[in-house]
């Protein structure tokens, strides 16, 4: 007679990590075609049936996800942010530089959370959270909205030019073709538009 391993238990809410782990290491791999449900259950050790007690589908784990991808994506943009200088012009290129960092180390990612169609998210919900991204974004932008104009302007202005870099720099159109880090594409000279963004700071 033999002894066979039990197999690791989860806790309810473990396991829920666990398949949310295993869909983000899934997607680093091989991309979002890779993912699926079935995939992720085997490699969270449980049976393929398990997911569906704790998302809707593939729908609801991409969600799931991208909630996750969203938090790894706002870690990047404060910690650069941090690290960049403490006046208003450092804060808003250091969030700019960890957007660059967050797309170089998660490219996988970066299209899944990008990837959502706004359209389509209506009118079938899924669990997702950008609003504490956008906020970061927005806190940055702040100091740099003339008085009398929208603040969604110069969010859209700094939000266009950072996601159109971070797009076109890490899929290699500006001669890298694998780029590594930051400094192997023209950050510092394009990200020296920010300088027009707005006014002087007000603070």
């Amino acid at each position: 007679m033999t002894l066979k391993t039990p197999k690791k238990s989860h806790h309810h809410g473990d396991l829920r990590n666990a398949l949310i782990r295993a869909g983000i290491e899934i997607l680093e791999e091989g991309g979002i075609d890779a993912l699926s449900l079935r995939k992720c259950a085997a490699r969270a050790g449980v049976s393929h049936a398990a997911p569906a007690h704790h998302f809707d589908g593939l729908p609801g784990l991409k969600g799931a996800i991208a909630s996750e991808a969203f938090a790894v994506f706002s870690r990047h943009m404060l910690e650069a942010a941090q690290s960049e200088g403490s006046s208003a012009r450092a804060r808003l290129k250091g969030i700019c530089r960890g957007y660059v960092q967050f797309g170089l180390a998660h490219r996988a990612l970066l299209d899944t959370i990008f990837g959502i169609d706004m359209a389509e998210l209506a009118r079938d919900p899924i669990e997702h959270d950008d609003s504490s991204a956008y906020q970061i974004l927005r806190d940055a932008c702040a100091p740099f909205v003339p008085e009398g104009t929208q603040p969604e302007v110069v969010e859209f202005q700094v939000w266009s030019l950072i996601h159109g870099y971070t797009m076109l720099f890490v899929r290699g159109h500006f001669g890298e073709v694998m780029p590594a880090e930051v400094a192997d594409g023209p950050f510092e000279e394009v990200m020296a538009l920010l300088d027009r963004v707005g006014s002087a700071p007000k603070s």
